[in-house]
């Protein structure tokens, strides 16, 4: 062959050889490396999952980076007393809009005091205790306690209105619907009176008539109603924009954030085995088979902050054993953002 065809048949090879390779891309190591956290952290969760009983759900998000974990975090769970976190915020845009004051005085009388959370029952079973909107405010998020939850729910317009300000908000899939002292009496299995009749003693009496097997009913019935559920993935939305502040007037988001910080409930739930030193703004719920915490973690060493939400429903095992479910979960997710912050893509 003449020399000079040689050269250009070569030539030619070679650009359709680099050509080829141009529109033919290969992915390198960065890719390959992150997926094996990403498929460490879907195992721990689902093992951590099955160790809870029940069905879990989960819901992460690095507020930062924007990136996501999901558990079935578009199913419904019940919130239990993780729906005081809307409460609280429907409360706080009132206070916003001038239409109630965290100054302002409110009586208990002798039915505000409702089972459940315990100190206004247990220390202010008298009438004529008077406390503020923000030691109301108090009592419901650092100790989940009921009969402050339902003073302030009346307080926020009612559970429809904490429910339109969702809406209004453009946070759908979160129906906010009974006071707990209903809440309660469906889940456990009994009728209440009318509210006049309402006293501490009444609730154990009608607690003490019901059985195990009617409780058993109750609750499976109590956990397949749609009202009071949210998803994870729902509230975690939340979480985040009470993080971002654009929910509330700057003072009332950090109020809310810093009762939240200092809650005293679930110490074995997200905060369990975290680093002991982590700030956590977080609330929980308990009722029955569930057992729930939701919270923002600050990570160190400014690696920025993560929502979570975690839901155990129809769990027959004890709350330890949820807990500790919940509380590896959450170091999983905790480790997972920490130390890999790299985009990664989403946790089925």
């Amino acid at each position: 062959m003449n020399p000079i065809l040689k050269i250009i048949l070569l030539f030619f090879l070679l650009s359709l050889s680099t050509a080829c390779l141009a529109q033919t891309p290969v992915k390198v190591g960065p890719s390959l490396i992150t997926d094996i956290p990403l498929q460490r952290l879907e195992r721990e969760i689902t093992r951590a999952a099955q160790s809870a009983g029940g069905t879990v759900g989960v819901s992460a998000i690095h507020i930062e980076s924007g990136r996501r974990i999901a558990f079935n975090a578009s199913k419904r769970f019940p919130m239990a007393s993780t729906y005081k976190v809307p409460i609280a915020v429907q409360l706080l845009t009132r206070v916003d809009q001038g239409k109630i004051t965290l100054d302002q005085m409110v009586e208990l009388k002798p039915n505000d005091l409702h089972p459940g959370g315990g100190v206004l029952t247990t220390l202010f079973n008298k009438a004529g205790v008077v406390l503020s909107v923000r030691n109301l405010l108090e009592l419901m998020l650092l100790i989940s306690d009921n009969s402050a939850t339902d003073l302030l729910l009346r307080l926020a317009g009612g559970p429809e209105a904490v429910t339109a300000r969702m809406r209004a908000l453009g946070i759908r899939d979160m129906e906010i619907h009974r006071p707990t002292i209903n809440l309660i009496a469906d889940a456990e299995g009994y009728n209440l009176p009318p509210e006049t009749e309402w006293k501490p003693e009444l609730f154990k009496k009608l607690y003490e008539a019901t059985t195990p097997e009617s409780r058993k009913g109750a609750a499976a019935k109590f956990e397949a109603d749609s009202r009071d559920t949210t998803t994870p993935e729902t509230m975690a939305v939340l979480l985040e924009r009470i993080y971002r502040g654009d929910l509330l007037k700057r003072e009332s988001g950090a109020l809310l954030l810093d009762i939240m910080e200092r809650c005293r409930t679930g110490e074995a739930r997200l905060k369990g085995i975290l680093p002991a030193e982590t700030t956590v703004a977080h609330k929980t719920g308990t009722i029955g088979g569930i057992t729930n915490d939701v919270g923002i973690i600050t990570l160190p060493d400014d690696a920025g902050h993560i929502v979570i939400a975690v839901f155990v429903k129809s769990s027959e095992k004890g709350i330890p054993e949820r807990e500790r479910a919940i509380a590896q979960i959450a170091r999983a997710v905790y480790d997972f953002f920490l130390f890999q912050p790299s985009t990664t893509p989403l946790v089925k």
